[in-house]
């Protein structure tokens, strides 16, 4: 039975363990989490919010039992929480206790070959990320564009067109001020338009509010590593219209995500052969990280367990760990009664199989415990151990709530039935590795399972000043082992690693490796051994060095899929905002001072020839369109940028015309374009544009942009070597700190931004 909920005014109990939050998690929570009134007021505590959802969601139980102990049920989940052993998702954090009570992060929506379904999804769409959910599409049910349309005698202009109607929405939600949802788009490997989808996102003014991935078949497969041209089947009638060489489109795909990031791959059979109930339908989408394949109209709620506080005395206290996963399991049941859907229809699927997603974070962390370096074995057979226990205690704890409640209402249209009527289960899914960017900073342990995303990093508060950002381990240890120092910190957090720094012993150099200290094959063994273990899925991301090649990222999306895992995201590092799309040649080299040239030692500015020719890019910036114009000289060198954005005389036209006169400046003195690039990319301001890797976070960002599009097109190669330590997307917009990309999200470990919600 599904109960309204208000804002409590139950006050936390005498004796109740009070939070030790970091001043990062305080932050979080001011921003993001605590009820305020009208003005912005915060009118609760940390530990009160805590209180509010424990004691909220405990209330579910007198619906089974008249008699229950509601008081003592929300002491443990209030206690597991202040205690930093388990965190719900965002949404219940937020919203339970509250009169939104809308308590879930993930949806899936479905999206039939009509115009009815099409828009009465961007309505439910609208509806959801209102709520504060996030959503995936599969759009392979939609013909292919200039397919036959017969009820208007005209053709179809396809999935691609499409989802920049539901791009238009979430961006004009996101503009009225609410919280954004996040959104996946997905597309079968064998739909006639899959070579035009794989390559959207070339261009970076397309899709911005998406997320995209290739939905690949075994059989797809199987073509790619035997050769073979695979079906080309156009769903209005499920006919066969071409057949395409299979390496051919991987190829493609291998090559995109190299230049971008996406798309990213999902082994959609596979997830299927994980389906538990495939009698209601197929798994055809996940939701916006990837982690939770659902069925249409489909919802999940989850919460992760902190690793890190299992071990105790440097081992694993397994007897803790199970007590936690069974009230995880307990505590989530209880979200899937309380939660106020925002549609009955995902009221309806929802409750009718009662998933749920308990996963890990701290994973990371319990390895440097444990003295266990990421990429060893060790790890891995941890790894293995560990999510074995969770999701076969989680399965024993969802038998036994069955036993008292009642297995999930489509028990008898699920596999557990046919493999064994007689023990019913709670929940048709138990277990999701979810991307925890924002809880993992609450409960101040590393992110899902992915490794430490830094050991030192540069923090800045809003006077400007600095200070260093350490791990908490690596503190620790270093002062009791006597080599913690502020300039040891200001070296690490300028390398972005302790590799290679001689101050480190041996010993915490191997036991602190970061995400880049890792090779691609360390992370894809790591995912496969969570995958084993997880009913749903696995959000990871797999980083690659910004010197890859394209065969290495084929070679690691074969790998993930004979590791078995069920999906694949990669990202090398600088792949897009800091890409520098240029030989270099001209940043060092001497010039002929007689063609209005200079050396590095003495810059002379040239004159402005009467006549010269260039391009005009618009660029889509927090101030509205802005129009970026770059002219070069008869060598074909840029000489001079123009950009206009908004009315003349205002605060943005006015910056972006003194940036446009100094780019000039340069230019006109034989300045190479690198270093202006390094200058204004990343640059973020309060009105940031679009999504991900396609973000502009300020009018500088899209001046830089502009510069990158220019020189692409005019065929000049990518810069070989890079940039020092690691890249970002642009800065937070909300904090300035560094966005990193980590468990397929992006986020600020600074204020908890991130960009799915």
């Amino acid at each position: 039975m599904t109960k309204k909920m208000s804002a409590t005014t139950s006050s936390l109990p005498a004796g109740a363990p009070i939070p030790a939050f970091s001043d990062s998690a305080v932050s979080v929570l001011d921003r993001r989490y605590l009820m305020k009134d009208k003005e912005g007021t915060v009118l609760e505590k940390p530990e009160d919010m805590l209180w509010r959802v424990a004691s909220t969601i405990a209330t579910a139980d007198a619906s089974y039992d008249k008699k229950a102990d509601i008081d003592g049920l929300a002491m443990d989940f209030y206690t597991m929480m202040a205690q930093f052993d388990f965190m719900p998702n965002s949404p219940t954090l937020m919203n339970a206790g509250r009169e939104l009570g809308q308590l879930s992060a993930c949806f899936v929506l479905p999206i039939e070959d009509s115009m009815e379904s099409i828009f009465e999804a961007v309505k439910q769409t609208a509806l959801i990320h209102k709520s504060g959910g996030g959503t995936g599409f599969s759009f392979s049910r939609v013909r292919p564009h200039h397919d036959i349309v017969h009820s208007t005698k005209g053709v179809s202009s396809g999935p691609i067109s499409f989802m920049s109607v539901f791009d238009v929405a979430t961006e004009t939600i996101k503009q009225g001020g609410t919280r954004r949802g996040a959104n996946m788009a997905m597309l079968r490997v064998d739909h006639p338009d899959i070579m035009d989808f794989i390559k959207v996102k070339a261009d970076l003014k397309k899709l911005n509010n998406f997320n995209i991935s290739v939905a690949v078949t075994n059989n797809f497969m199987d073509a790619v590593e035997n050769d073979e041209d695979y079906d080309i089947i156009n769903p209005r009638d499920n006919s066969v219209v071409a057949r395409k060489s299979a390496r051919k489109v991987f190829k493609q795909i291998v090559k995109q995500a190299w230049f971008s990031g996406e798309p990213g791959i999902v082994f959609i059979d596979r997830m299927n052969e994980g389906n538990p109930t495939p009698a209601l339908g197929a798994i055809e989408a996940t939701n916006p990280c990837g982690e939770q394949p659902l069925l249409p109209h489909e919802s999940c709620n989850l919460g992760s367990i902190n690793l890190a506080n299992m071990v105790v005395d440097g081992t694993i206290n397994y007897d803790k760990l199970a007590d936690i996963v069974e009230k995880g399991v307990h505590f989530l049941d209880n979200v899937v009664d309380l939660n106020r859907y925002p549609l009955p229809e995902i009221a309806k699927i929802t409750k009718g199989n009662r998933k749920v997603g308990l996963g890990v974070m701290g994973f990371a962390d319990m390895l440097i415990l444990l003295g266990i370096p990421y990429s060893s074995k060790e790890a891995i057979d941890v790894a293995d151990k560990v999510m074995k226990f969770v999701d076969d205690t989680a399965y024993q704890a969802s038998v036994k709530l069955a036993q008292i409640r009642g297995a999930f209402p489509n028990f008898a249209k699920s596999i557990y039935y046919d493999k064994d009527p007689n023990t019913p289960v709670r929940n048709a899914t138990r277990t999701t590795i979810a991307p925890t960017g924002t809880i993992s900073i609450l409960a101040n342990c590393s992110s899902g399972v992915e490794p430490l995303f830094a050991v030192s990093y540069v923090r800045r508060v809003m006077d400007n000043a600095e200070f260093y950002e350490v791990n908490q381990l690596f503190e620790k240890y270093a002062k009791e082992n006597g080599f913690y120092s502020t300039s040891l910190m200001k070296t690490i957090a300028e390398h972005g690693t302790v590799q290679g720094i001689a101050e480190v012993p041996v010993k915490y150099r191997q036991i602190f490796e970061t995400a880049h200290d890792i090779s691609p094959k360390n992370h894809i063994d790591i995912q496969a051994a969570f995958q084993r273990h997880t009913n749903n899925a696995v959000s990871k991301t797999i980083n690659f060095p910004h010197s890859a090649t394209e065969d290495e990222v084929h070679e690691a999306y074969m790998r993930s899929y004979k590791q078995g895992c069920k999906g694949v995201t990669i990202y090398r590092d600088g792949c897009r905002d800091n890409q520098v799309l240029s030989t270099g040649k001209t940043e060092n080299q001497s010039v002929d001072p007689a063609k209005g040239k200079a050396s590095e030692h003495q810059r002379i500015k040239r004159d402005r020839p009467r006549k010269l020719t260039g391009s005009t890019y618009q660029m889509e910036t927090g101030c509205g369109p802005m129009y970026v114009t770059i002219n070069e000289d008869d060598e074909g060198l840029q000489f001079e940028l123009f950009n206009m954005v908004g009315k003349a005389g205002g605060c943005a036209a006015s910056q972006c015309e003194a940036i446009g006169r100094l780019v000039s400046l340069a230019w006109r003195s034989g300045m190479a374009p690198e270093p202006i690039l390094k200058q204004l990319i990343g640059i973020s301001c309060h009105k940031p544009h679009g999504l991900g890797k396609n973000k502009v976070v300020s009018c500088a960002d899209a001046i830089a942009k502009a510069i990158q599009q220019h020189m692409e097109g005019n065929g000049h190669a990518a810069c070989k070597d890079g940039n020092a330590g690691h890249q970002m997307f642009g800065a937070c917009p909300e904090c300035g700190g560094v966005v990193e990309h980590e468990g397929g999200c992006c986020i600020c470990h600074s204020c908890g931004y991130s960009e799915c919600g």
